[in-house]
């Protein structure tokens, strides 16, 4: 009986997570509204105070859980077994595809940056989330260089950054690029040619 109450407390404390990552990710932190968030949820406004206290602390919650997923797929790549280019174009791919198939990260990360990362920096959990990626892709870039695929002044930090920001401003921007250009920039094709794109040019960087 114990663990059924446990289960449920879990199952709704996740179904409120989901409804607040669309609610905020589409309206910010002062736009959403808790009724549509308890709604979404199919519970009531009692149980989401009851889980997260107030709706700014929800909204921390939702961050915190978007870090913590991408942070754990990204522990999964396991690029310290692959070959050094290899590594590297799994990255590439991992990075933009997760930014495709997530376009509510992106949102919520456009909002915090908005205010400077104001709530984010209320948060020693996401401030101690650092990217697992940081060390492995130093190791891979140690590796690179040793069998002589890489130049050997790559910052693994900046390096990480240049991989994100690659996907992120395309994705981030598709509504202004798509008008400017006239271009549908978001269906299956232009997505795989930017994919394309992308490991060209960090490969290309790397090169001696």
């Amino acid at each position: 009986m114990e663990q059924k109450i446990k289960r449920n407390s879990e199952r709704t404390a996740k179904k409120i997570l989901q409804a607040a990552t669309m609610e905020f990710s589409l309206k910010g932190l002062s736009g959403a509204r808790v009724d549509t968030i308890a709604a979404r949820a199919k519970t009531n406004k009692r149980m989401l105070y009851h889980y997260f206290g107030n709706k700014e602390q929800l909204y921390l919650a939702v961050l915190e859980e978007a870090y913590a997923e991408i942070r754990s797929h990204e522990d999964d790549l396991n690029l310290e077994d692959l070959p050094p280019e290899q590594a590297v174009r799994k990255l590439v791919r991992f990075t933009f595809t997760y930014f495709v198939e997530h376009p509510e990260f992106i949102k919520l990360l456009n909002g915090e940056n908005l205010v400077e990362a104001e709530q984010i920096k209320k948060s020693k959990k996401l401030l101690d989330m650092h990217s697992p990626l940081i060390g492995k892709m130093e190791d891979v870039l140690k590796r690179g260089v040793k069998a002589g695929l890489f130049r050997d002044d790559v910052n693994p930090m900046q390096f990480y950054i240049t991989v994100a920001a690659l996907g992120y401003f395309y994705l981030s921007n598709a509504s202004t690029l798509q008008t400017i250009f006239g271009q549908d920039l978001k269906n299956k094709s232009a997505l795989s040619d930017r994919l394309s794109h992308n490991e060209a040019v960090v490969l290309g960087y790397l090169r001696p």
